[in-house]
């Protein structure tokens, strides 16, 4: 290749201070200019002090307003107004009723007709009542003896913690949920930093060969491939700029912000300070959740015992009932009252409660199983996620070490481009290897904190 004789380059001017203002400000009056100026001291600062947010205030904005985080706390106000509600069932309960009867045709009986003076072995047909009847009655109900009270009971009281355990759990879900969108929507910042400072230094290339081409010092050809690059860049930014914006609808539903409103969020250093702390202080609510099923299952196996016992309740009733025959104006009153127990026993159910028994036994074999099989789990993902954090702290520094090998190595090859030492293909090599080295350090970073997020959220300290 026949070496290029060093090219001139188009000087890059200042872009000048904007005097038209001043002098547009001079041309008008000054009631008008008070009212331009009035209009840009409102909103200069609002332009000026447009807030971002910090991982840590987007964290307090779900904590209230996350819809998961909302359900979880109505569950549990949920749970105690069950409670609540099961407890009435210890109060006397009282029923009142009122009935109506026209009795279009009286009902009548059968009697032996020598009650009235008739002949032996006859019988006569005598009607009851009156036509209308009105019957009110109030009646009062009080379990004495409930087996299964104490078993409703317990179970709620052991409901109500594993929904405070959920709520915990669910915690923890939206807290990895909110970080790990917010450290991808950094990594996607930084992205495009990165390749619009390319697309800027691809521009000047561009422009100074382009430049060079007038001058016939290299062919168009040159150019064009500094063009599809600069293509590729551009493409690379608008499907960042999609992700972004997804990325930032997803954050703005997991903290309840306004989707009529630009979330902005503060920028994150691209370092590997470390957030681990010591697995001494896990917290493990995935077993505590499973040791209290355990007890539900033990509950609900003493219910099913309780079940063979009666229950015995007390109950009163008083009644006013009002009869009525137009015919002859007759109305009277006839009041009755009583008191009493009533005893329910279920002698034989079918075999219901033995086959509830059966299933409640394979139950807590279940559930035995599933937490010794939860705490493998649990430990193992911890400790991989401690190993991957570690690993991805080295390969951050690795590949931000290898990121200023490649700018130092691209700034070279551009300066010996410039001189005309080295081809237009050389110069895309570098420059590729620069993208890669910049994409590697922002993939590191997201592994990073994605790795740190999975550690702290398996033993619960996510913060």
């Amino acid at each position: 290749m026949k070496p290029r004789t060093k090219p001139t380059f188009m000087p890059i001017k200042p872009t000048p201070f904007p005097w038209f203002w001043v002098t547009y400000f001079q041309m008008i009056k000054f009631p008008t200019m008070h009212k331009y100026l009035l209009y840009f001291s409102w909103l200069i600062p609002s332009l000026i002090l447009s807030q971002t947010y910090t991982l840590s205030n987007l964290l307090k904005m779900a904590d209230t307003a996350n819809v998961s985080l909302k359900n979880a706390r109505l569950e549990i106000a949920s749970n105690a107004n069950q409670r609540k509600a099961f407890l009435a069932s210890q109060y006397p309960k009282i029923t009142a009723s009122g009935d109506y009867r026209y009795n279009a045709i009286i009902p009548g009986q059968i009697v032996p007709a020598d009650f009235f003076g008739g002949p032996p072995g006859t019988f006569a047909e005598v009607k009851f009542g009156v036509p209308i009847n009105l019957s009110n009655t109030i009646q009062l109900t009080q379990f004495l003896f409930n087996p299964q009270l104490n078993y409703g009971l317990n179970a709620l009281a052991i409901n109500a913690q594993i929904v405070q355990l959920q709520e915990k759990i669910t915690y923890q879900e939206v807290h990895y949920q909110v970080s790990n969108t917010y450290f991808g929507l950094q990594a996607v910042h930084q992205q495009l930093a990165y390749l619009q400072k390319n697309e800027a230094n691809m521009d000047e290339l561009i422009k100074n060969m382009e430049l060079m081409v007038t001058q016939g010092l290299v062919i168009p050809t040159e150019v064009d491939k500094l063009k599809i690059n600069r293509n590729n860049l551009s493409n690379g930014i608008m499907k960042l700029e999609n992700t972004r914006l997804q990325l930032q609808q997803l954050l703005a539903i997991l903290v309840g912000f306004p989707g009529d409103k630009s979330l902005e969020i503060a920028n994150d250093e691209i370092t590997s300070n470390p957030t681990i702390v010591e697995s001494n202080n896990a917290l493990r609510p995935e077993l505590e959740l499973i040791q209290l099923q355990k007890q539900m299952n033990l509950e609900e196996r003493k219910g099913t015992y309780m079940a063979y016992l009666p229950t015995l309740s007390f109950y009163g009733a008083y009644n006013y009932n009002y009869n009525m025959k137009p015919e002859n104006n007759f109305r009277t009153g006839i009041p009755s009252a009583f008191l009493g127990l009533r005893l329910e026993w279920t002698l034989f159910d079918g075999f219901e409660k033995r086959n509830k028994l059966k299933v409640n036994a394979y139950n807590k074999e279940k559930i035995q199983n599933q937490e010794i099989l939860a705490a493998q789990q649990l430990n193992l993902a911890t400790a991989n996620a401690k190993r991957d954090a570690e690993l991805q702290t080295a390969n951050l520094a690795m590949n931000q070490e290898q990121l200023n090998l490649s700018e130092r190595v691209y700034e070279a090859a551009k300066a010996q481009f410039k001189a005309g030492t080295i081809s237009t293909n050389e110069l895309l090599q570098a420059d590729n290897g620069l993208q890669q080295a910049q994409s590697n350090v922002v993939g590191a970073y997201l592994q990073l904190r994605q790795a740190e997020l999975t550690y702290l959220k398996s033993i619960s300290q996510l913060k």
